[in-house]
């Protein structure tokens, strides 16, 4: 009878919404049906589900994961190769972003006060002030601005330490969710926009749904914001954009 939807989630740590959407678009196909017309998975498809999975975790795309899987004439090495200067790549900017966070841990210990150049280290390269002087140049927006440096200008260590913590949280989890293959204008897809959105108000300036589309799309036009948001993970900058778009127009 093989594996139902339901057992085949459990055993590999996915949604049932992810099992549904790898059939929908032709990845994972299950071999058979039960009477009643249900989804039913044999060992091959289990098969098929680690390999796909094993893609997905080094953070290929679900078009090139099924080139992989389905085309005779590819070359599954040469891929993995650019994945692995990608992923040495990402590793070496969480390596730096960990040494600054190290260097403010051990400053906050000895009672050293950080400048603020030292303070903004531990972004790596993506200064959070962008968000408001982005918002300022793009829609006049001095109000957002204003509050943006007002805010900063408050913080301590701890604070900074609490934003890089929240930020790097929830990186991890939005790029697990587009390796998974969750689309953009699902559930869990819109309320990490939200959580993005909510997490720029909280620390920053508030945020509206239309100010946070147009972030949205500035994060994929923008080569930084592109940048920063894809070293998460392969395709992560244009799925967070449809995500906060998504989640703009159901709560318009």
């Amino acid at each position: 009878m093989g594996y139902s939807v339901g057992q085949v989630a459990g055993f590999a740590g996915v949604t049932v919404r992810t099992l549904h959407h790898y059939d929908e678009i032709g990845l994972l196909s299950p071999s058979g049906r039960s009477g009643a017309g249900h989804r039913r998975y044999d060992d091959a498809d289990l098969d098929r589900l680690q390999r796909i999975l094993f893609y997905r975790e080094l953070g290929f795309p679900l078009d090139e994961v099924a080139v992989l899987l389905d085309d005779p004439h590819a070359d599954p090495r040469e891929h993995l190769r650019r994945q692995h200067a990608l992923l040495s790549e990402r590793i070496d900017r969480l390596q730096q972003m960990a040494k600054a966070v190290e260097h403010a841990m051990e400053a906050n210990k000895m009672g050293i006060n950080l400048t603020p150049e030292e303070r903004f280290e531990v972004f790596g390269d993506k200064d959070p002030e962008q968000y408001a002087q982005e918002a300022e140049e793009r829609w006049g927006g001095t109000e957002a601005y204003a509050e943006s440096r007002r805010r900063a200008a408050g913080y301590t260590k701890d604070d900074w330490k609490r934003v890089q913590e929240e930020s790097a949280d929830w990186g991890v989890r939005y790029a697990a969710l587009v390796a998974a293959g969750e689309p953009a204008d699902g559930e869990a897809a819109m309320a990490m926009a939200e959580e993005h959105r909510l997490h720029i108000g909280h620390w920053y300036y508030d945020c509206p749904y239309e100010m946070h589309t147009c972030l949205g799309d500035m994060y994929v036009a923008d080569e930084r914001f592109k940048a920063y948001y894809d070293s998460m993970g392969p395709g992560v900058a244009e799925h967070l954009r449809d995500a906060i778009t998504a989640n703009a127009v159901r709560n318009a």
